[in-house]
C-alpha cells in the first residue's frame, strides 16, 4: 500500500479521489447492473452508489442503515467494472464499503442475525451435512412437493422459503467427501495438482467434483485432495468480513500443506497448481496475496479448472474418447447447450471462451447463446437469501433468457448459479457443469442428474 492510500485510511476516507473520479455518469453501468434493473433508483446503481461515496467523504451526508440498505441491494457482480470505459474500480469501492456494513445499526436487527446464522453454517461442511442429512427424507419428497404446492412454505418467512427453494435432491455423496487424498493420473502423466472441493458445491452438488476430478485424471493428471480442506473464505469475503475470510484461507492454504494425518516430515506430495470449480471460490482464492499477504498464500498458481485445462489442453487420448451427448438414435443431431457466465467467473476472473473452447471438444454440440451474456442471475453469494425479491425477479430475467435459446440444457460453473436457475427453472431444463459434460462424453462417469 503506498503512502496516499494510508493517509487515506488514517482519515477514514473509502478512496484517494483518483480512484473515484474517473467516473463521469455516462451511464453505460446501468444496462448492465443488476440491482438497477429491478429496483430502477438511481441511488442502486453503481453511479448512484459512487456518488454517495463522494458525498459521504465530504461530509454532506453520513452513512446510516438507510444509505446503507443502496450498498446492500449491490449483488457485487461486477459487471459495471466490464462496461465502464473510464476504468472506474467500482469492485474495489464495493469491497470496502461491505465491512462498514456489518457495523451496529446499518441493518434490522434480524437480518444482522440472519447473516451470521447463514455464516456459521455455510462455510463449514461438517455443520451444514449435519443440517441436511436431518432434512435428507425432505428433501425431493412428495410432502416438499406439497408444500410448495400449495405455498405452505411462505407461511415461514422469504427468507427461509427462499433457503428451501434452493435446496435440491440430496444424495449419498452429499454427505461424505469420498475421494482419497491422492488421485493417480490415467494415461500419460502431465503433472500433478491440488482440487479445493468447495463447502456448498461438496454438498449440494458432489457430481460437480466426481466430475472434474475424472476429467483431469484422464488428461494425465495426478489429483491431491486434503480430507480436511475446509472453506476458501469466499462467503465471507461477499459480505466484507476480512477476519474470518484470512482465517478461513490461512487454514485451507495450511490443509494442502500440512494434512492432518501426516506429520510434517511426510507432507502430501507437491503440486504444480491448486484448481478450482466453482468460480466464486476461484475468484476469492486468485485475491489471496492481497487478503492473507504474499506469503500467507498458496506458493503455486490458483487456476480455474476451465482456464487451466484450456492452457494445458485436452489429452489427444480424452479428446479420442468423447461421443456426442444427444439422446437421438441420430447421433448426428446437434445437442444443444446454452452457458450461462458466472458474474465473478466472466467480469472477476475475466474467463468467458474458455468453458466454451472445452464444450466445443464434444462432436456434435451446438453452443447457444443468451441474449444478455453477463448481466446477474441473482445469486451473488448469500444474496438470494438475503435480498430474496431482488433476487427473484433477477432469476426470472435470467431464466427467460435461457430458454429463449431453444437450448436443451443449460450448463453453469458456479454453484450458486446452478441452485438459482435451477429454482426458476421449476426442473423444465436440467442444469449441470461442463465437467459433467465433457466427463459423461468421455465415457467416465453416468451421471444420475443428467439422465
Amino acid at each position: 500500500m503506498d503512502g496516499k492510500r494510508e493517509s487515506s485510511s488514517a482519515t477514514n476516507k473509502y478512496f484517494d479521489s483518483d480512484v473515484l473520479d474517473p467516473c463521469i455518469h455516462c451511464g453505460f453501468c446501468l444496462p448492465t447492473c443488476a440491482s438497477y434493473r429491478v429496483l430502477g433508483t438511481e441511488m442502486d446503481s453503481p453511479r448512484g452508489r459512487i456518488h454517495t461515496v463522494k458525498a459521504i467523504e465530504n461530509g454532506e451526508v453520513q452513512l446510516d442503515a438507510t444509505i446503507a440498505h443502496h450498498f446492500d441491494t449491490c449483488l457485487g457482480c461486477f459487471a459495471c467494472v466490464s462496461a465502464c470505459p473510464s476504468g472506474v474500480h467500482y469492485d474495489e469501492l464495493i469491497e470496502s464499503i461491505r465491512p462498514k456494513l456489518n457495523e451496529v445499526g446499518m441493518r434490522d436487527p434480524c437480518q444482522n442475525l440472519f447473516r451470521k446464522l447463514l455464516l456459521q453454517v455455510l462455510p463449514y461442511p461438517k455443520r451444514l451435512r449435519t443440517i441436511l442429512f436431518a432434512l435428507r427424507n425432505y428433501s425431493g419428497s412428495s410432502f416438499q412437493k406439497m408444500l410448495r404446492e400449495f405455498g405452505l412454505i411462505k407461511l415461514f418467512g422469504k427468507q427461509l422459503e427462499a433457503m428451501e427453494a434452493l435446496m435440491p435432491p440430496l444424495i449419498e455423496a452429499s454427505f461424505a467427501d469420498s475421494f482419497p487424498e491422492i488421485n493417480p493420473s490415467k494415461g500419460p502423466y502431465r503433472g500433478r495438482v491440488g482440487l479445493v472441493l468447495g463447502c456448498v458445491q461438496r454438498c449440494f452438488d458432489p457430481e460437480v467434483n466426481q466430475a472434474t476430478l475424472a476429467v483431469l485424471q484422464a488428461n494425465g493428471f495426478e489429483v491431491v485432495i486434503p480430507r480436511q480442506q475446509g472453506c476458501c473464505g469466499a462467503v465471507a469475503h461477499h459480505q466484507g468480513l476480512m477476519k474470518e475470510t484470512i482465517e478461513l484461507g490461512k487454514t485451507l492454504v495450511e490443509n494442502f500443506g500440512k494434512p492432518d494425518n501426516q506429520s510434517e516430515s511426510d507432507p502430501l506430495p507437491a503440486i504444480d497448481a491448486v484448481l478450482i470449480a466453482a468460480s466464486g471460490c476461484g475468484h476469492t482464492m486468485k485475491a489471496y496475496g492481497k487478503l492473507l499477504g504474499v506469503e500467507n498464500t498458496f506458493k503455486v498458481p490458483v487456476f480455474d479448472i476451465h482456464e487451466f485445462l484450456t492452457k494445458k489442453g485436452l489429452q489427444k487420448s480424452f479428446l479420442e474418447s468423447l461421443q456426442p451427448l444427444g439422446d437421438s438414435i441420430d447421433i448426428s443431431e446437434p445437442y444443444e447447450v446454452a452457458y450461462h457466465d458466472p458474474c465473478h467467473m466472466i467480469h472477476g476472473q475475466k474467463i468467458s471462451q474458455q468453458p466454451r473452447k472445452l464444450l466445443e471438444a464434444i462432436p456434435n454440440l451446438l453452443i447457444r447463446e443468451v441474449e444478455e451474456i453477463g448481466v446477474c442471475c441473482g445469486s451473488a453469494g448469500i444474496y438470494n437469501l438475503v435480498q430474496p425479491n431482488e433476487a427473484n425477479e433477477l432469476g426470472k430475467i435470467k431464466v427467460k433468457d435461457l430458454k429463449k435459446t431453444g437450448a436443451s440444457i443449460i450448463s453453469s460453473a458456479n454453484i450458486g448459479c446452478t441452485l438459482q436457475i435451477r429454482r426458476h427453472l421449476n426442473n423444465s431444463l436440467k442444469v449441470v457443469h461442463p465437467m459433467q459434460l465433457l466427463a459423461k462424453s468421455a465415457g467416465l462417469y453416468n451421471s444420475p442428474s443428467m439422465n
